[in-house]
């Protein structure tokens, strides 16, 4: 099939274009052409989503059977999109997020039943934060394209070219070897899923045409908090040692979480179902999920070629990892009340 990716030359945007060209579709990108260069085999044609110009090119005498619209963070811009694309594009996939869902992460077992943020999908850039936004972007590409569309709604993702830096960082600070600070209970159960698991689902089925809502987060408890930082001892190959300390310990050194130890949340009612959230409507119809040990593993062999000084923890809004001299503060800290 014809297949346009808007975005598509970072992280799940990436998978997804390798995942249509390894199922042998014809595929265009559409980006600014700023993030990186296409892959080898697709059309791909650069201009800015939030320009009507470059929006109106890239449709001029162009259409497609699937369109996978994997950067929309802006109400207005994915209906200014979904309404271009109308009539040149026969299905419309929408990649979101949980976030969506304003009972996550408070609720256990969040799924496609629960209501979305309120968000009208003409909102501009500044109403609310990046899940109420992503909210008004579904309901613009389900009102307003003309024709059959999917809601893609990803859980926590990992894997290969991760720009969000959460693994990426983890892997670092491990691979450097010492005391490591552990956060919380090693055996809590977490919920990932591999970028690349995701594309392959999210490209089978807008070529199918499905419809609807699916939430993609993987399959709950697939691994604990201390499975996974193992699997980072193991794939380095180094000498970390790995200290773990509890919630309230690093509360009270003021740790941040989820950013300065990644993806560690501390276990309280705001946060009660963050590794809960069901992903049962996807995996009936067809989601697989690899072991995160091959996530992290291949993570791992890709992070070889980006050096240190190269590699993404996050942006200037959202950085992730805690400074060494605060790490090493707190593990003597640590020591000294144990």
């Amino acid at each position: 099939m014809r297949v346009l990716v808007i975005g598509g030359s970072v992280f799940l945007g990436r998978a997804i274009v390798a995942e249509a060209l390894s199922q042998g579709h014809d595929v265009t990108t559409f980006n600014r052409g700023m993030s990186g260069t296409p892959a080898p085999g697709v059309q791909a044609v650069h201009g800015d989503r939030q320009v009507p110009a470059d929006l109106d090119r890239l449709v001029d005498g162009r259409e497609w059977d699937v369109a996978i619209d994997v950067c929309g963070y802006t109400p207005a811009n994915v209906l200014d999109t979904v309404r271009r694309l109308s009539g040149h594009a026969r299905h419309y996939t929408f990649i979101s997020s949980i976030s969506a869902y304003p009972d996550f992460p408070s609720r256990f077992h969040v799924d496609e039943t629960f209501p979305r943020h309120p968000c009208e999908p003409d909102a501009g850039a500044d109403f609310g934060d990046y899940g109420i936004r992503k909210a008004g972007c579904e309901r613009a590409v389900e009102r307003f394209f003309d024709g059959p569309s999917l809601i893609i709604d990803p859980g926590l993702i990992i894997g290969p070219h991760e720009n969000v830096g959460r693994l990426p960082w983890w892997l670092t600070r491990i691979s450097k070897g010492g005391r490591v600070l552990a956060p919380g209970d090693p055996q809590r159960s977490i919920q990932l899923i591999d970028a690349r698991d995701i594309a392959a689902f999210t490209v089978t089925q807008a070529v199918k045409g499905t419809t609807g809502r699916y939430l993609t987060g993987g399959v709950p408890g697939n691994a604990t908090f201390g499975s996974w930082l193992a699997d980072c001892v193991e794939v380095t190959g180094s000498d970390a040692e790995l200290v773990w300390a509890d919630d309230r310990f690093l509360l009270d050194h003021e740790v941040s979480p989820w950013t300065e130890l990644p993806l560690w949340m501390p276990d309280r009612p705001d946060a009660a179902g963050v590794w809960t959230h069901s992903s049962a409507k996807a995996l009936a119809e067809g989601l697989t999920c690899r072991p995160i040990t091959q996530s992290v593993r291949d993570t791992w062999a890709w992070l070889q070629g980006v050096p240190e000084a190269e590699r993404s923890f996050g942006n200037q809004m959202l950085r992730h990892g805690i400074d060494p001299g605060k790490e090493a503060a707190i593990l003597a800290a640590w020591d000294a009340r144990t």
